[in-house]
C-alpha cells in the first residue's frame, strides 16, 4: 500500500496523467493506469511507439530470458526463443499496445515539464503546452548518450560515433576499431565487428566481469532474480564460485578483475568477447584516451596505435533535461526518489525505467509500473474524497448561516416596535424603519 498523499500530492481529477515516452516503461505504466480506469495521455518524442529500441543494432539480443522481459498483462507469443531478438521485442511492444489498447501521441517532444495550477504542464518543441494532473517520467536512457570529452576529436579523420548510432558490422570490415568501454554494447558490439572480420581493440579502463549467459540452461538474471532475498555475504559467495567455475572451464580470464564487486555493476553477460579475443581476433587495451590524432589515439600509458574508427560504447543517461533544476539526482543520474518511484523533491511526480540491476531494466519496469498507478490511484481518490467533504461542508455552512438569517428576520418581526432591516437597494445602503 503506497504511503498516504500529503496535501501537495493531491492531483486535480479533471485532468490526465502525463505518461513522457513510449517504450516499455511508458507503454506498462500507461496499461497499469488504463486498467484503474485513470486518464491519461502518453506523450512520445519518436514517430512510433519503442522508437529508442528501434534505432538500436541490428543484431541485439536481450540477455533476459522472455519469462523476465514481459511487462505487466501481455505474455510473449508461443514460439519465441528465450533470448528474444531487437525485432521480436519490438513487435511485442507494439502488441502490448495493442492489447491494452493505448494511444500513442507520437512527434511529442517534451522540452519542459514544470508544475502548473492543476499538477504538471508538458512543453513540447513546437511550443504546445499539455496540462496533466500527475507527470510520470519514462523517458528512459538510451535518449540520452554518454558521449565523453576527448581532447583531439576534432583531428581526428576517423569516423566516431557512439554505441547508439551503430548498426551492423558490414561497413566496417576491414577498417581498424577501436571500441572504448565493454559493458553490455561495448562487448556485442566488440565481438561481432572482429566476427565480421575488423580488427578490433577493446579499451578497458580498470577491468571488467564476465558471467555465462546462462549456467545449466537458465539465464544469469533468473539466477540473480533468485539471489535477491540472499544476505550480501551469500550473494557474494555465490558470485565467486560462478567466477571460479568459470575459470576451471574456461581458463584464466582476459580481463583484469575490476576494484569493484561483481553485484555493484552489471557484468558483461556471455563470451563472445571473450572468445574473440583469445582467438586473437580481438585485442584488449587497458586505461584511457589521453587524446585523439588525426589517424588514431594515443592512450593514458603513453601507447599510441591508428583507427580508422572509434565506436563510443560509453552508455547512457537518464534522459531529465525536461526538468532542469526541478529536481536532485544521485551519484549514477538518476532522479532521487522516496522509495522506487516517487520523486524526493517534487509532487506528483513519478519515475518508471529508472531501477536497474543484474535482473535487469524490464523486470524492474514490470515491478514499478503497477507501484505508479496504484499510488495514483489512491492520490485521485484521496482528492476526490476530500472535495466531496468540502463540497458538502460548504453546503451545511451554507443551509446553517440561511437557517440563522430566517431565524433572526423572524425574532425581529416578532418582537413590537423593534426595527427591521429592509432588502438591499441597488440605489444606496440598506434603511431601518419602525414597524405598526
Amino acid at each position: 500500500m503506497p504511503p498516504l498523499p500529503t496535501p501537495m500530492d493531491r492531483p486535480n481529477p479533471d485532468y490526465p496523467v502525463l505518461v513522457i515516452g513510449a517504450g516499455p516503461a511508458g507503454l506498462a505504466t500507461a496499461a497499469c493506469l488504463s486498467r484503474r480506469g485513470i486518464a491519461h495521455r502518453v506523450l512520445e518524442r519518436g514517430d512510433a511507439l519503442g522508437a529508442s529500441w528501434r534505432r538500436t543494432y541490428d543484431s541485439l539480443v536481450l540477455h533476459t530470458g522472455r519469462h523476465m522481459s514481459t511487462l505487466p498483462g501481455l505474455d510473449y507469443p508461443r514460439g519465441t526463443p528465450l533470448f528474444p531478438t531487437r525485432d521480436q521485442f519490438v513487435r511485442y511492444l507494439q502488441d502490448y499496445a495493442s492489447t491494452h489498447g493505448l494511444r500513442i501521441e507520437t512527434g511529442c517532444d517534451v522540452t519542459a515539464l514544470r508544475r502548473s495550477a492543476h499538477g504538471w504542464a508538458a512543453t513540447l518543441g513546437n511550443g504546445a503546452r499539455i496540462e496533466g494532473s500527475s507527470a510520470v517520467v519514462c523517458s528512459g536512457i538510451m535518449a540520452n548518450p554518454r558521449v565523453p570529452e576527448l581532447a583531439g576529436r576534432d583531428a581526428f579523420r576517423g569516423e566516431l560515433l557512439h554505441s547508439v548510432d551503430y548498426r551492423r558490422a558490414d561497413r566496417f570490415v576491414g577498417r581498424r576499431v577501436l571500441v572504448v568501454g565493454v559493458g553490455n554494447s561495448g562487448g556485442e558490439i566488440g565481438s561481432e565487428l572482429a566476427q565480421a572480420g575488423a580488427p578490433v581493440t577493446v579499451l578497458v579502463r580498470t577491468g571488467a566481469n564476465v558471467v555465462p549467459l546462462a549456467i545449466a540452461g537458465i539465464p544469469i538474471q533468473y539466477l540473480s532474480h533468485a539471489m535477491r532475498k540472499l544476505p550480501r555475504a551469500a550473494q557474494e559467495w555465490v558470485v565467486k564460485r560462478v567466477q571460479r567455475l568459470t575459470e576451471v572451464r574456461r581458463g584464466p580470464p582476459v580481463f583484469p578483475r575490476p576494484p569493484h564487486s561483481a553485484l555493484d555493476a552489471i557484468p558483461i553477460i556471455g563470451f563472445n568477447l571473450v572468445d574473440a579475443i583469445k582467438a586473437g581476433r580481438a585485442r584488449v587495451q587497458l586505461g584511457s584516451i589521453d587524446h585523439l590524432t588525426a589517424d588514431g589515439a594515443v592512450f593514458s600509458d603513453g601507447t599510441s596505435a591508428p583507427f580508422d574508427a572509434i565506436v563510443l560504447a560509453t552508455g547512457f543517461a537518464p534522459a531529465l533535461r525536461m526538468l532542469d533544476d526541478l529536481i536532485a539526482c544521485d551519484a549514477k543520474g538518476f532522479a532521487r526518489r522516496r522509495d522506487r518511484v516517487t520523486s524526493a523533491d517534487q509532487p506528483g511526480l513519478y519515475f518508471v525505467g529508472h531501477n536497474y540491476d543484474a535482473t535487469g531494466g524490464i523486470a524492474n519496469i514490470r515491478r514499478d509500473a503497477p507501484i505508479v498507478a496504484e499510488h495514483i490511484a489512491v492520490c485521485r481518490a484521496t482528492a476526490a474524497r476530500m472535495a466531496k467533504q468540502r463540497a458538502r461542508a460548504q453546503e451545511r455552512m451554507q443551509a446553517k448561516d440561511g437557517a440563522q438569517a430566517t431565524h433572526q428576520a423572524m425574532a425581529s418581526a416578532a418582537t413590537p416596535g423593534s426595527p427591521a432591516v429592509s432588502p438591499p437597494d441597488t440605489n444606496g445602503p440598506p434603511t431601518a424603519s419602525s414597524s405598526g
